[in-house]
């Protein structure tokens, strides 16, 4: 248990930071699965309507912390690809 003001301000900050992440990486998870059942029924203009909704999502967890930049981008362009081969 910490002892010091300090560290319990810093346990503190750290809860709430851990919710907001949680919160964060669970939105993601669930545009990018939105994506997912958009290209399993096989209908192209949801996929990509469903893309571009998750891309700015992906890039923004990207940009605070959730996931590494590389991670989302990596993520991003697969699901691209998918979206991609399913239109044509």
């Amino acid at each position: 248990m910490a002892n010091t003001i300090s560290a319990k301000k810093a346990t503190r900050k750290i809860a709430r930071r851990t919710a907001v992440n949680t919160a964060r990486r669970s939105r993601i998870r669930t545009y990018m699965r939105k994506v997912e059942e958009a290209i399993a029924s096989g209908d192209a203009k949801a996929a990509v309507d469903a893309l571009k909704a998750a891309q700015p999502e992906i890039m923004r967890a990207a940009s605070k912390g959730v996931m590494h930049k590389n991670t989302a981008s990596r993520k991003i362009s697969r699901l691209a690809s998918r979206v991609k081969a399913l239109a044509s």
